[in-house]
């Protein structure tokens, strides 16, 4: 009797085994752009952000789309990536981060795990004119952490065809507006990691409001066209390249925690 238990469980033990290696690991490896468990298991970082007219840049080049990897539609609404793009632990808000020994776009220096709007149910690129209709983008967020030595990291911008028209940023603890060759503007010069607050732009006869916590800051007048919105955690900072950082980790990042994103075209 003794003898067939053994058996028996033997067996069991063994089908057991060979179901589990069917089934493969649950991560993936860094960089990887299979969809990976977030903090909030089986959530999707769609499902808290509304992502149809966006699409994502990664900080890694892998044999994916893009240079470095693109997420578009309709693959974002089921995309999470456990390194760079997931839903936090309190399954309110979407993580993103990039590390400053990430792949960058042929156009910059620094990596990004950035949302980039679309059109058309992510179908189309948006280049819209700031000099016709009113354009607006919100953004509900918290800046988590910085690279190690630059501590610097774009959280919003406004982009035309060629270069970055306006953005707001986090340096250390200074959050600020910049504008491409001109005003910066300081919006909190004490900011602590982990604080919560809100971001918007509203564009309209070439003039750009800035808002923050909902308060009227600074007014860029300026026209532009072919311009888009882009919202996530760009951190300007690098151990490599052109823009090396002297004593810049590769393993260093920024990491930035949406809770809402929208923008409105009028």
């Amino acid at each position: 009797m003794n003898i067939i238990l053994s058996i028996f469980f033997f067996i069991l033990t063994a089908c057991s085994k060979k179901e589990s290696a069917a089934s493969g690991p649950v991560n993936t490896l860094p960089g990887k752009n299979e969809s990976t468990p977030s903090d909030t298991p089986g959530v999707y970082p769609a499902k808290v952000l509304d992502l149809t007219n966006w699409k994502l840049t990664l900080p890694v080049n892998t044999d994916h789309a893009g240079n470095p990897d693109e997420i578009k539609q309709p693959e974002l609404n089921t995309y999470s990536s456990a390194d760079y793009f997931h839903v936090n632990k309190g399954g309110d808000g979407v993580v993103f981060r990039a590390q400053t020994g990430g792949a960058t776009t042929s156009g910059s220096n620094f990596p990004r795990s950035e949302l980039r709007e679309m059109l058309n149910n992510g179908k189309t690129s948006a280049a819209w004119s700031s000099s016709e209709g009113t354009h607006t983008l919100f953004i509900d967020q918290r800046v988590t952490h910085l690279p190690d030595v630059r501590k610097h990291i774009v959280i919003g911008q406004i982009h035309d065809a060629d270069k970055y028209v306006i953005f707001f940023r986090l340096e250390d603890r200074k959050l600020l507006v910049s504008v491409n060759g001109g005003s910066r503007i300081t919006l909190d010069d004490n900011y602590q990691l982990g604080t919560r607050f809100s971001v918007k732009f509203v564009v309209a006869n070439d003039k750009t409001q800035c808002y923050y916590n909902e308060k009227l800051k600074y007014t860029f007048e300026g026209h532009f066209t072919d311009a888009y919105f882009k919202a996530g955690a760009y951190v300007q900072s690098s151990c490599q390249g052109a823009k090396k950082v002297a004593g810049e980790s590769c393993t260093a990042y920024g990491e930035v925690e949406i809770f809402n994103v929208w923008t409105k075209h009028e």
